[in-house]
């Protein structure tokens, strides 16, 4: 299991740089509290990108995760990550990233702070072998079914359980097909944000 050591920043409880650590050390180490940007990746079906993890990574190797997700690199903000991580992950670029929240994930292995954004995409997927051993739309009742028995990283679980919270603020018109996100493309959804603000 050969993985970079990355240089990652560190930051305090209001998500401010504090110093810097390498990943090897973040990951053992709960107290050094880094950054990650998420991208949940909806088609035109309403289904939702999961990843299949590969079984060389040193984090929850061969479980189903988060569409798209990767640290920060050192002075980079959430919005730039979530676009590079989204090229070197599934070869996707030039895509509108709606952000939904921020979250927390804490457990005995690492800390992470994380900004979740949302892509609707119908197009090519690339998988980057050295990351992914798979890529594959889910619906929200397959996602479900899978909750709790071993196939999904606990961190995907906590970003679904947030992402279902999210889809209450701005729920799906009765009227269309299936979705996991309010309108049938992210301009629609994009309108109905601006308008609340």
């Amino acid at each position: 299991m050969i993985q970079n050591d990355e240089l990652f920043d560190i930051v305090d409880d209001r998500d401010r740089v504090i110093g810097q650590a390498p990943r090897s050390a973040c990951h053992g180490n709960p107290a050094l509290v880094h950054r990650v940007a998420h991208v949940l990746v909806v088609n035109g079906r309403g289904e939702l990108l999961l990843q299949k993890r590969s079984a060389n990574k040193d984090i929850q190797p061969g479980k189903w995760d988060t569409s798209v997700g990767g640290h920060l690199d050192p002075g980079e903000d959430y919005l730039t990550a979530a676009r590079r991580e989204m090229a070197e992950e599934i070869g996707v670029s030039g895509v509108p990233l709606i952000f939904l929240y921020h979250s927390q994930m804490r457990n005995a292995i690492e800390s992470e702070n994380i900004a979740t954004f949302l892509a609707c995409y119908d197009g090519p997927l690339q998988a980057n072998p050295n990351e992914i051993d798979e890529l594959r739309f889910w619906t929200a009742v397959e996602i479900a079914a899978a909750c709790g028995d071993g196939r999904l990283t606990p961190n995907f679980e906590q970003e679904w359980e947030l992402f279902c919270a999210w889809q209450q603020r701005y729920p799906v018109n009765p009227d269309a097909p299936l979705a996991l996100c309010a309108g049938d493309n992210s301009l629609v959804l994009q309108q109905r944000l601006q308008d609340e603000l």
